[in-house]
């Protein structure tokens, strides 16, 4: 039903849906958490992420809003109740035309339907649930709850918790954060924007207000994160430069930065975890009870 609503709300607001390659060169967004592969003498991985094939497809050709639904892959040997190896991705990627704010209020009113849909579509099924695994409905507010990272780190320092207006937030301090944001302001779900640039991706976009900062946001569920997103930087040289400064080799991004010579619109999108969205709806207490056949670092069959 997640995927299912995903998909209409998307469609209704004018994306279209893609299919991009899991057996890609090199890494999905410069990290080293991925699984390797000899693709017939070359180096090849699982995709961590469609992130620079949707990056193409929006703002270099035409189709402006694009989305898709698929398999994610993660070679991180973590052993928690949140993490999964294999995971079913919803990702959206859309041009901006005036403001990357336009792509925050399409997530917010993502999520809505989402939340609406479950509730009114489902109403048996969480009944069953909950009978097994007594969960609180989730609380959120329409429009979502805004906040800036600053403004999430104040909150944390005022309630006698350590936090650094530039550094990344801890998982702890992350459902630190959510206990007291539904405390102040009655919701298990708001989004933090303009989040240190030190701590993203090397393709986000810097804030031109404080370049310390970016043009990047994390959406949270009960305390923890269930998105990230950001602008995209769309000019070829730009782009190197923050490659250059995160050590990545630009041969291997060499047709990634290309795709962007001849001219990209502004853009911005993010992706989301089908199987944490189910988790934290339901306030289960493992992301293994959300997925039919989940992967974790010691399972792999059936």
């Amino acid at each position: 039903m997640v995927g299912h609503l995903f998909r209409q709300c998307l469609v209704n607001k004018g994306f279209v849906e893609i299919h991009t390659p899991k057996l890609i060169g090199g890494a999905s967004e410069g990290g080293s958490d991925v699984f390797p592969l000899d693709c017939f003498g070359q180096e090849a991985c699982l995709a961590m992420s469609p992130q620079l094939h949707k990056q193409m497809t929006a703002a270099c050709s035409g189709f402006e809003r694009v989305f898709e639904t698929g398999p994610v892959f993660r070679a991180e040997n973590s052993n928690t109740r949140r993490h999964l190896r294999e995971f079913t991705g919803l990702d959206l990627e859309m041009a901006i035309h005036e403001h990357y704010d336009e792509v925050l209020q399409v997530f917010s009113d993502l999520f809505i339907t989402i939340f609406d849909g479950l509730n009114s579509k489902c109403e048996n099924e969480l009944e069953r649930i909950r009978e097994q695994h007594p969960f609180e409905d989730l609380k959120y507010l329409q429009p979502t709850l805004k906040i800036t990272y600053a403004e999430g780190c104040k909150l944390l320092r005022e309630a006698g918790i350590d936090q650094d207006d530039y550094e990344d937030l801890s998982t702890i301090n992350e459902k630190k954060l959510g206990d007291i944001v539904r405390e102040k302001y009655n919701t298990d779900f708001f989004f933090m924007d303009k989040y240190p640039l030190a701590v993203r991706p090397f393709y986000t976009m810097p804030c031109p207000e404080n370049p310390k900062l970016s043009n990047s946001f994390d959406f949270f569920i009960r305390g923890q994160e269930i998105l990230s997103g950001a602008q995209r930087i769309h000019e070829p040289e730009l782009l190197i430069e923050r490659a250059k400064a995160w050590d990545i080799p630009i041969d291997s991004i060499q047709s990634y930065v290309n795709s962007f010579r001849n001219g990209a619109l502004p853009h911005a999108g993010g992706g989301i975890g089908l199987e944490r969205v189910v988790m934290l709806f339901l306030g289960l207490p493992n992301i293994r009870k959300s997925a039919w056949f989940p992967r974790d670092p010691k399972r792999i069959s059936p």
